[in-house]
């Protein structure tokens, strides 16, 4: 089993909590991401796993046993930092296997696990090569190798394709995505972008100040934020907010919108401020019988899609469109109350 389990685990510097009372179980084999903007803690958890850092209070267990007091070296764990850390007068051969030289592993089981993982991973022809001689992404696929070689319970990956160019860092994402379904054990992946959270995990954990704000698939955390912060946090460009007031179950933007129907009406009795949430994409929805003439501020082209920029009263908006649509001046945007998510507007949360 390498199921890890957090149980309000608490990190504090003097009186300043970085990490506020986490509760979080990593399933056994299941591919987790950890994501959120710099200083959310995310990368604070994976040290305290790894035991790189003390808990201040709390429990972390790796599959039934606790680790609060239990040695890194003794975690059953292999860490991928976001610098590959490589030994530059080192071969790759001899990187990949230093680990285990450590531990004394006979020389022909060394042998085995090296050209194993470097089968794997597709560096069979690189075993000879020092670092300087290797691309960002077979370096990257180096440091994976000492890892693998270890045959850890669990892995942890703390950004580490943040030093790969654009293109490199999609290819990889697929190789370690491939890499986790051939070894079968737990991942658990530290990134601040949404673009690898969301294509690579099998849930996603989204973190703020030190308090996780959602756990779920990202089909899920997409498509049904738990909060206002989740909803901004996920999806790009971001979701649109749109800062409403309710009359007598009408719904005001800058102008009588619709009435809402009763089920909404119930879930918001009570409110007159609301926030609404509507995903960019859905600005211009074929359904959508609710039109609103908003006026160009800028248009972004990105080859075959469009983001266009307005105001719905005082809030910044942007509808992504097809290339095809001719923007001028001013436009209408065809709304679907269905596409609506209504948070309150002091708190954030979801209200409907």
């Amino acid at each position: 089993m390498s199921e890890v389990k957090l149980e309000n685990v608490i990190k504090a510097y003097d009186t300043k909590r970085v990490i506020d009372g986490i509760d979080l179980t990593i399933k056994d084999k299941e591919f987790m991401v950890l994501v959120g903007s710099s200083g959310c803690g995310k990368s604070t958890i994976l040290r305290m796993i790894a035991g790189l850092e003390e808990i201040s209070s709390g429990n972390i267990y790796i599959g039934d046993k606790k680790v609060n007091n239990v040695h890194p070296k003794d975690r059953d764990i292999a860490f991928v930092f976001q610098s590959y850390a490589l030994y530059p007068h080192m071969t790759v051969y001899e990187n990949i296997a230093f680990g285990l030289k450590m531990r004394k592993v006979d020389r022909n089981i060394i042998d085995t696990k090296v050209r194993e993982a470097a089968e794997i991973l597709n560096l069979t022809e690189l075993l000879e090569r020092k670092p300087k001689q290797l691309s960002g992404g077979q370096r990257q696929r180096v440091a994976l190798g000492r890892a693998i070689v270890r045959n850890p319970k669990v892995f942890l990956m703390d950004e580490p394709l943040s030093n790969l160019d654009a293109k490199l860092r999609v290819q990889m994402r697929a190789e370690i995505k491939k890499l986790h379904e051939k070894l079968q054990t737990t991942f658990i992946y530290v990134t601040h972008d949404q673009t690898e959270a969301l294509t690579m995990g099998d849930r996603i954990v989204i973190l703020d100040k030190g308090k996780i704000q959602q756990v779920d698939t990202p089909l899920n955390v997409y498509n049904n934020p738990k909060n206002k912060f989740v909803a901004g946090f996920i999806g790009s460009p971001q979701m649109n907010f749109i800062d409403c007031e309710i009359v007598n179950d009408t719904l005001i933007m800058t102008e009588p919108i619709f009435e809402l129907n009763k089920q909404i009406a119930d879930k918001l009795y009570g409110k007159s401020k609301v926030t609404v949430g509507i995903r960019p994409e859905l600005m211009i929805n074929p359904t959508g019988h609710i039109k609103l003439k908003v006026k160009t501020e800028m248009t972004e082209l990105l080859g075959s899609e469009q983001i266009v920029y307005f105001n719905i009263g005082k809030n910044k908006c942007c509808a992504k469109l097809n290339t095809d649509f001719l923007v001028e001046d001013s436009f209408d945007l065809n709304l679907n109350e269905n596409d609506f998510l209504y948070f309150d507007k002091e708190t954030g949360e979801r209200l409907a």
